[in-house]
């Protein structure tokens, strides 16, 4: 069989990290990664699953102790008791509740910064006109997601399946909107291998502002950003990704007031058990009825249920997917399903 992939241990390059909180402040709480290899991260997004509390997220561009929040519009924080600092194989925590409660349990999605597997991280200043934005990828992303630091702004994300033409189109992780239709946004331009193009929104480029822009490329075998249709059945379509996917968000993209939702493999990781947690919410973990959503498989995943914000008949869902074990490694051999 023919070689897939280049990335033979995605964990080198993503993991999901669970722990439980100490509510130590000092020295806090060190935590390890359990990949077969050590992998220092670059970006940590949080969520604790045992009481609503607000998403977090920290990357190493802006510093640790730099904190935004994914569910909210709200600007840059800084926390001396958060994240506080990015380690060798991990991270360390102090004692905020929104990442060491003691005796509350976390989930920590964790990514590393490279080419080689597709993400960039790029810090810039807005100046309020149309613009290009350099990046690393040396490919073209399928994904850019921005967030300014300060003035208290949605996020922006652009995905390469919303719509016939997503150069004119967005979505917002805090927000439960569908598509919103705006050429100006991304000025009407799709990202290059070299570059993503920002309009004069202020969300993304107001003049003096200083954003943050997560930029993935897919690489087959490791990464996936694809769309898919429902068919509104528990029966539901299969979808394809190249490999067993470790983690995955997804949205409706056709209707309004429809949540995110992401789920991984280590949160009751296993088929047709998936605990779901929402970007746009704080809410705690929902493992209900509705975590009978998908089957991991391996070669992607399978919709397993009728729900509107997953699989409702014609509607139209992007999702974001990271490998767990691609599904022919660089010597031809494949994986197993689980």
């Amino acid at each position: 069989m023919a070689a897939y992939t280049t990335i033979d241990n995605p964990e080198l390059y993503f993991q999901t990290k669970l722990y439980t909180g100490n509510g130590n402040d000092d020295p806090g709480q060190s935590i390890t990664l359990d990949g077969s290899e050590d992998m220092q991260p670059d970006m940590v997004w949080f969520k604790i699953r045992s009481e609503a509390d607000y998403h977090a997220l920290y990357d190493a561009v802006r510093g640790a102790t730099k904190r935004i929040h994914p569910d909210l519009t709200s600007s840059e924080g800084t926390l001396s008791d958060g994240l506080t600092s990015f380690n060798s194989d991990g991270f360390t925590v102090g004692d905020d509740n929104g990442v060491n409660k003691n005796t509350a349990t976390y989930v920590a999605w964790c990514w590393k910064e490279s080419a080689t597997a597709g993400f960039d991280i790029v810090g810039y200043t807005g100046n309020g006109s149309a613009r290009t934005i350099s990046h690393s990828l040396s490919a073209v992303p399928g994904v850019v997601v921005v967030k300014s630091r300060g003035g208290g702004y949605g996020w922006g994300i652009y995905h390469h399946k919303n719509t016939s033409a997503p150069e004119t189109d967005y979505l917002s992780w805090n927000s439960t909107d569908g598509t919103v239709d705006d050429s100006v946004f991304w000025n009407d331009t799709a990202p290059t291998s070299s570059v993503f193009s920002l309009g004069t929104t202020d969300a993304i480029n107001k003049n003096t502002v200083t954003h943050i822009a997560y930029c993935w490329a897919e690489k087959q075998g490791f990464s996936k950003f694809g769309s898919y249709t429902g068919n509104g059945n528990a029966d539901g379509p299969f979808v394809f990704c190249g490999f067993r996917p470790a983690f995955i968000i997804l949205k409706r993209t056709d209707s309004d007031s429809i949540n995110w939702n992401m789920f991984d493999s280590k949160r009751d990781g296993f088929n047709c058990d998936q605990a779901q947690l929402k970007p746009n919410s704080n809410a705690v973990e929902d493992a209900g009825s509705e975590s009978t959503f998908l089957d991991i498989l391996s070669t992607g995943f399978k919709c397993r249920n009728n729900a509107t914000d997953k699989n409702d008949s014609g509607a139209a869902y992007v999702f974001m997917a990271f490998a767990e074990t691609p599904f022919v490694n660089s010597s031809g051999v494949p994986n197993n399903a689980r």
